[in-house]
């Protein structure tokens, strides 16, 4: 028996087909001496929880741990590596604070290794059987019998992984060091550890996104002042002598250019040169974190013996939930085994749930619908109510505090708050549609769930952007033929005077930033509050009254389904720097900022807020590798086209090298040019608009200018010719960046070589052996004698 490792704790009232044990002794009975027939040693504490639930110690002796270690053929080292290591890191010495001690990551050998075989003990590398198998693989062999939770042991001997990673890993002042990436995969498993090595390597990748972003913002700073369209409209000869058209009906009145002074000064922070070449970077950039992340993934994959793991295993455990609504029988052609089948009718099964889908994808648009009609509506009530606001009378605030603003911000909250109940309950609808199509294995429902939460919230979160970016002020009309949301008196919404792009960035803010706090007090607060409850009758008790397996069986549930929504609020995240960064070049530092946090605070969460998940493996993120290199191709697509048409950079281009008339290489009479005439008859001047028109009186009057085209021909050349240049760039990046390592590459072929080698060595000694003692002491058979003799002469 292991006594110096691991306690395992049955918990007789986590599941539904163990609460029955506690009912009916006889069962239970049946099952403990079921546990005790294969092996396990069974002991019983003397302790309960109010009198209902008692604790079973399972102890899985070294018998039980080598049989399914070799039933489960888990691979174990039997030579060290013999290939000298090169993987010198440029100015090392750097990288020092961020180290952990030696002490705490334990580095060990690099080692060969094969699947175990129990005949063949001898031929494996074995200086002590209570560390030969590491906590995750113990767990996962005792999990192959019955469900479990385990603590450690009071004997001080026994070394306390679960406290080294809560002191070294969980504490928020240690973001600045790496993670214990190797302890974390022996504690809590290969699945538990892809996901921190993926956290931490996005990490890692977005401090360069994060830098180059925050350099373009610092350009738009510094070139503030050089801004000459926003000269020109804070200009009260040229801003302040232009009347706009009323950017609504009734209510709203003519105004000054010259009043959207701030937001034109505001929107060049984003809107500069610079925001086409990060628009570019950032499609680089999430071509080489992938890959490079393939990299990595290949080699966790060899240094955690992953490389020729298949999930078979998770994709022939079926559901309980499937089993029980398993009605027929038929036999399996292939393996000739009897298999069950439910007779459930499956295709109108998969039509209702995507109906559901739809159904609520549906909701989401008309949910957008919804706050544009708040945004025309509210639009007049705020310019007619701030008209004579006091807000005026204080200069700096009334100058920043607009109509446009106003609604843009508010807009950008309410679309937030329907967002996050959206969500709230539709994640309820998608996990009941998922146990209503009855998946038949754990796989099959995780990757199905997956499927809808993803698009449905790809559709929430990012549709009010799609929106902004690309529909917004694109179908306004012009003066006395203006366009209505859907034959209402809702006039189309125009883009603010200081383009549509700052307000992309107004509502990428709020909602990125939101959906990151919400995030975290929803991940750190919530379990806290939930552990704080139920154990607050026995936190003034003693250890010898409330022992260490009592207070983690007071901890929250982490459910199979919890790696599940890590992912999902990452790659929502993901998207939010990669589709839309053109608008906030800021977006992968406020990512940053909450990764650094999101590290610590689900360390925190594994250690101390949650009992300890089975272990699983997993060599890959899974479906989620998919879902990135989608979202990475579809963001070049979109920032394009930002840039194209959300931004002013390609009207600004075409004018400076098409349509300047002044001395000099300079923007001098842009805004002049940016705008069309209209004649009011009511007042004896002109109003003008955002558009190319021709102007009143002209034979083609209020009908588009050539240089319309001429610059819907330059944003659509600017599309192209940016998507292949960064499409070609991308291809080149992935095929001249290996997805394997060659060293890994090399390990791996000397591996499978020596693995050969090494066992027909020992099977050629072990039977010259058996030869030897046969000859010497002849107490085999005569036949078998005369068979070795030959087989040795041969040999």
């Amino acid at each position: 028996m292991m006594h110096c490792a691991f306690i395992i704790i049955l918990l007789l009232n986590s599941h539904i087909f163990v609460k029955c044990f506690i009912f009916l002794q006889e069962r239970r009975k049946i099952y403990e001496s079921n546990l005790q027939r294969v092996g396990l040693e069974l002991e019983t504490e003397d302790k309960s929880v109010n009198g209902k639930t008692y604790f079973l110690k399972i102890h899985a002796p070294w018998d039980v741990l080598t049989t399914y270690a070799d039933v489960l053929k888990i691979k174990v080292p039997f030579k060290v590596n013999d290939i000298p290591e090169n993987r010198e890191v440029p100015m090392e010495w750097l990288f020092t604070p961020l180290r952990l001690p030696d002490g705490i990551m334990h580095p060990e050998p690099d080692y060969f290794t094969s699947p175990f075989d129990k005949s063949k003990i001898d031929f494996f590398l074995m200086d002590n059987r209570e560390t030969f198998f590491p906590p995750s693989t113990r767990n996962r062999i005792v999990r192959r019998l019955i469900i479990i939770y385990w603590t450690r042991s009071k004997d001080q001997k026994c070394e306390s992984e679960r406290y080294t990673l809560y002191k070294h890993w969980a504490k928020f002042f240690l973001f600045y060091k790496e993670q214990p990436l190797n302890l974390i995969r022996k504690y809590y498993g290969e699945k538990i550890g892809v996901y921190f090595a993926w956290l931490g390597f996005y990490t890692e990748m977005l401090f360069w996104a994060a830098l180059v972003g925050l350099i373009c913002f610092l350009y738009g700073v510094m070139t503030y002042n050089q801004n000459e369209w926003s000269q020109e409209i804070c200009n009260d000869t040229i801003g302040g002598q232009i009347v706009m058209c009323p950017l609504c009906d009734k209510k709203c009145g003519y105004w000054k250019l010259s009043s959207t002074c701030n937001s034109s000064w505001q929107s060049h922070l984003f809107d500069n040169v610079a925001t086409v070449f990060f628009a570019i970077f950032m499609g680089i950039w999430v071509t080489l974190f992938l890959e490079f992340w393939k990299r990595r993934q290949a080699r966790l994959e060899y240094e955690w013996d992953l490389v020729d793991f298949e999930e078979e295993e998770q994709q022939l455990q079926l559901r309980p939930e499937y089993e029980s609504k398993c009605t027929n029988q038929r036999l399996n052609r292939i393996t000739q085994v009897i298999i069950c089948t439910t007779a459930v009718l499956t295709c109108a099964r998969s039509c209702l749930s995507g109906a559901t889908v739809l159904f609520w994808m549906g909701l989401i648009i008309a949910s957008i619908i919804g706050v544009i009609a708040y945004r025309l509506a509210v639009f007049a009530a705020f310019a007619s109510i701030m008209k004579d606001s006091p807000t005026n009378d204080i200069e700096f605030v009334g100058s920043l505090i607009t109509p446009q603003l106003a609604t843009s911000v508010t807009a950008s909250c309410i679309n937030f708050v329907i967002i996050m109940i959206l969500n709230f309950f539709y994640e309820r609808v998608a996990i009941w549609i998922t146990d209503m199509e009855v998946p038949k294995t754990h796989l099959e429902y995780e990757n199905r769930l997956t499927m809808k939460m993803f698009l449905f919230q790809f559709v929430n979160y990012y549709s009010s952007c799609f929106y902004l970016a690309f529909f917004k002020g694109k179908f306004v009309g012009y003066p006395g033929a203006y366009a209505y949301m859907f034959g209402s008196r809702l006039r189309n919404e125009e883009c603010d005077p200081g383009g549509c792009l700052i307000e992309l960035t107004t509502q990428l803010v709020i909602v990125m930033a939101g959906k990151q706090v919400w995030g975290n007090i929803q991940e750190a607060l919530v379990p806290w509050l939930r552990n704080w409850w139920v154990s607050r009758s026995a936190r003034s008790h003693p250890e010898s009254l409330y022992s260490r397996w009592e207070q983690d069986h007071d901890l929250q549930d982490f459910t199979q389904l919890g790696l599940f929504y890590e992912y999902l609020e990452m790659v929502i995240q993901f998207g939010f720097i990669t589709l839309f960064v053109a608008s906030f070049p800021l977006a992968p530092l406020l990512a940053l900022l909450n990764n650094i946090l999101e590290v610590r605070v689900d360390a925190w969460k594994f250690t101390t807020q949650f009992r300890r998940p089975v272990a699983a493996k997993a060599h890959s993120i899974g479906a989620w590798q998919e879902i990135l290199n989608m979202m990475a191709v579809f963001s070049v697509v979109t920032n394009a086209f930002i840039v194209a048409f959300t931004s002013d950079m390609i009207p600004r281009l075409v004018y400076l090298y098409a349509y300047q008339t002044g001395k000099g290489n300079n923007m001098e009479g842009y805004i002049n040019n940016s705008l069309s005439i209209f004649n009011i008859s009511e007042i004896p001047l002109a109003s003008h608009y955002q558009d190319y028109r021709y102007p009143p009186g002209h034979e083609k009057q209020y009908t588009h200018t050539v240089q319309f085209w001429h610059i819907l021909a330059a944003k659509m050349a600017f599309i192209i010719i940016m998507e292949h240049v960064v499409f070609m760039v991308k291809f080149f990046v992935a095929w001249l960046i290996p997805d394997v390592p060659s060293d890994v590459k090399a390990r791996i072929r000397r591996e499978r070589y020596l693995i050969q080698e090494y066992l027909q060595n020992y099977e050629v000694e072990k039977l010259k052996s058996q030869l030897s003692q046969c000859n010497s002491h002849c107490t085999c058979p005569p036949d078998s004698c005369t068979q070795g003799m030959g087989l040795s002469e041969r040999l």
